[in-house]
């Protein structure tokens, strides 16, 4: 069942950019509020989203996408209480994606709950942030810059905005500290998400939507700072190309995980500093996939909210 959304992505005016710049940023605190919103200036278009259930299978290192099944049900977790998803199930989504990919390491270490219902009402997780509303904006995780800055941050004691500082004990990091350098001169890291419902219902408001990899072009992207309280982090924006081709898996129910690659530092983009799309090089593995959530115009009215996940992994081959 092929569809169509409108997407917000960056006004054509905007500057591409691919390193940071000071002009596109927010500032976000430690609930992960945003505010002070600096040059996002959107426009909307309506693309054609396909149904990824009834096409041939995406795979992480082509599309940048993949869905598994990884039934959950008798696990009993808890996903509002911040300790049990640390100790439970970072592990088991940890796994997950070292199964997908054969990587000799993957290590969770951040993760955050989306809602409409979940932002409007304020509600908090315990003992971790507040819930956030779906991203309805065409975007990438990470950049050139925040990817291997992100490696080395995980090789050094947690700061105040990390998901993680409570799991590790007082100056232990989350990685080897011998091992980045190594890794960024020559080595191979990644980072993906695993995405999934946290309820019983099938996703139908909100659903998300993923861009082949393949079609991501340098001159579409746009540096978004997150300015935080002890570093900045920053993504990718997007500015509108018609060659960006859109899926997504309707209905999506908690037994499902999909895989999404936010880096991979062998991508054709990433080795060429953004100097060449992965479309010039068919032989290599994607670097990164847009994604947004977006509305599906055949939701019922009555279709229960969206609540998911999304845990990000680091991942060492």
């Amino acid at each position: 069942m092929n569809s169509k959304g409108f997407f917000n992505y960056m006004s054509p005016n905007s500057q591409s950019s691919l390193y940071r710049n000071g002009k596109v940023l927010t500032r976000r605190n430690l609930e992960g509020t945003d505010s002070e919103w600096v040059g996002v200036n959107y426009e909307k278009y309506e693309v054609t989203v396909n149904d990824a259930r009834e096409a041939v299978s995406a795979t992480l290192e082509q599309q940048g996408f993949q869905l598994v099944e990884n039934d959950i049900e008798g696990l009993n977790i808890d996903f509002f209480d911040n300790e049990a998803v640390l100790h439970t199930y970072y592990p088991l989504c940890a796994d997950v994606v070292k199964d997908a990919v054969n990587a000799r390491a993957v290590y969770a270490f951040d993760h955050n709950i989306r809602s409409a219902a979940g932002k409007k009402s304020k509600k908090m997780i315990t003992g971790g942030q507040q819930v956030q509303g779906p991203a309805h904006a065409v975007h990438g995780d990470y950049t050139l810059t925040s990817a291997p800055d992100r490696l080395r941050q995980l090789a050094k004691p947690p700061g105040k905005n990390d998901t993680i500082r409570s799991l590790m004990e007082e100056g232990a990091s989350l990685l080897p500290p011998g091992d980045t350098e190594q890794i960024l001169n020559g080595g191979r890291f990644g980072i993906i998400n695993l995405w999934r419902s946290i309820v019983p219902e099938p996703v139908e408001v909100n659903p998300l939507a993923l861009c082949d990899a393949s079609k991501v072009d340098p001159a579409d992207l746009v540096v978004f700072e997150i300015h935080y309280a002890d570093r900045i982090g920053e993504n990718y924006f997007a500015k509108y190309n018609p060659n960006h081709n859109w899926w997504f898996y309707p209905k999506m129910n908690r037994s499902e995980a999909l895989l999404i690659k936010q880096w991979d530092s062998k991508g054709g983009l990433a080795r060429t500093k953004g100097e060449q799309s992965d479309a010039d090089f068919p032989d290599s593995p994607s670097t990164f996939s847009f994604h947004s959530a977006f509305k599906e115009p055949s939701t019922p009215d009555d279709a229960p909210d969206r609540w998911s996940m999304e845990v990000r992994c680091i991942v060492l081959f």
